[in-house]
């Protein structure tokens, strides 16, 4: 993959099965995937995690007016190791309701490890971007993945 943007990993006290399961199936997308002051648009999650299949998000951001939607195409799937998608973005309903894949586009890796009863998670994401962008799309996601932290806490 080409032009290299930024990454964001972190290590979680959970089985890679655990973790892989949080990044795949829409139930769990639709409640961690977005900002951790946002939320996702309820049934906007798709994710058929096979060679081609699709994925979509829409995240919720009322103080600025908008709706930011995510989708694409999942490209290689290696389960509990490895994610490729596509990544296509924009700010219309009626967009993101055609899902037209023939707009600009990045390329997102996400790579998992299993460290025994830990597990690590990196997310990597390829394209043209202006590098300040490339620093708030970077913060952006560590803020991702502070949700995802929140949502894989087991209550005790």
């Amino acid at each position: 993959m080409d032009n290299f943007l930024y990454s964001v990993e972190r290590e979680f006290d959970i089985p890679v099965e655990v973790l892989w399961d949080a990044w795949t199936d829409p139930v769990a997308l639709e409640a961690w995937y977005h900002p951790a002051e946002l939320a996702c648009v309820p049934g906007s999650v798709v994710s058929e995690p096979i060679d081609g299949g699709p994925w979509a998000v829409g995240v919720d951001v009322p103080d600025y007016g908008f709706v930011a939607y995510f989708y694409g195409r999942y490209t290689a799937v290696v389960p509990h190791a490895r994610i490729d998608h596509t990544m296509h973005y924009t700010q219309s309903e009626q967009e993101f309701a055609a899902r037209d894949e023939s707009t600009d586009h990045h390329l997102v890796r996400i790579e998992f490890d299993s460290r025994g009863m830990r597990s690590w998670v990196k997310f990597s994401q390829f394209g043209d971007m202006p590098e300040s962008e490339a620093l708030r799309a970077q913060e952006g996601m560590e803020s991702y993945f502070d949700s995802l932290g929140r949502f894989l806490i087991v209550p005790s």
